[in-house]
């Protein structure tokens, strides 16, 4: 795969360029092209059926475009399987939280980083110290993350047992012990009660701002939008429809004809 020379590449970590896809005679995805800044916190919204997810599932890997192309830090990702554009730095919640929800939430953070010495039998049987370290590593790392999002009380609880906003929360403490360079958050408000949101859209900005993760984030409440992206780019019907600083998109009569307006 070829790299992409740009003169804003050191400014932009991911780049689209004419992106599309279909499935049967349905465009979900049409002509798109559009850049995410480093360390900035990007918002995409738009009407049900607009596009968004199906952007989100070409960018982790989960599709591949028919047409166009992605970049992530230069190098063209489209095409690679989810796991490598995993290990590149990129990871993405759901609108649908995953947790296990049978395991306790500590145990649900210490599975996610890849490559675990405990994962290999012989190491098991042979090298059981160095499983035991790694484990100590990790658990370490997980409480410590646990802390950061405020769920270190939780830490022995079932995750089933969480509130469908703690989950989120969850969902993001997940995504951390990855160590992400760029974040793709699907709806993370969704079903979030208005005092959980509210840490929520702090944990995001502190990433963004204090950790330089890069994020990425489709939702449909504006108030989280306006106040926590810039800038925020709206898709209608498939395509790119606008790109601008929050206050500039709440006026754009297009965005209000397409999206605010029928939510107002």
């Amino acid at each position: 795969m070829s790299d992409l020379s740009s003169g804003n590449q050191d400014r932009s970590i991911l780049r689209l360029q004419g992106v599309s896809k279909s499935f049967g005679g349905l465009m979900a995805v049409s002509d798109v092209s559009l850049e995410v800044a480093r360390c900035t916190i990007t918002g995409l919204i738009g009407p049900n059926a607009a596009g968004k997810t199906t952007l989100f599932n070409l960018i982790s890997g989960l599709y591949k475009p028919d047409g166009g192309a992605v970049y992530y830090e230069g190098q063209r990702i489209d095409g690679l399987p989810p796991h490598k554009i995993f290990h590149k730095g990129i990871c993405r919640t759901f609108q649908i939280t995953r947790e296990l929800k049978l395991m306790t939430v500590l145990e649900n953070l210490m599975l996610v980083p890849p490559g675990q010495a405990g994962e290999n039998l012989l190491y098991t049987w042979l090298q059981p110290w160095r499983v035991r370290g790694q484990e100590r590593g990790l658990k370490e790392k997980a409480l410590e993350v646990l802390e950061f999002v405020e769920l270190i009380d939780l830490k022995d609880e079932y995750a089933g047992n969480l509130s469908s906003g703690q989950k989120r929360i969850l969902e993001l403490a997940r995504t951390m012990m990855a160590d992400p360079q760029f974040l793709l958050l699907d709806e993370p408000g969704a079903g979030v009660n208005p005092t959980l949101l509210k840490r929520l859209v702090e944990y995001i900005r502190r990433l963004a701002f204090e950790r330089g993760v890069t994020i990425f984030l489709i939702e449909h409440d504006m108030d989280l939008v306006m106040s926590t992206c810039n800038p925020v780019i709206v898709m209608n019907n498939g395509r790119r429809l606008a790109e601008g600083r929050p206050e500039v998109i709440r006026n754009d009569p297009r965005v209000l004809e397409a999206y605010l307006g029928g939510e107002q």
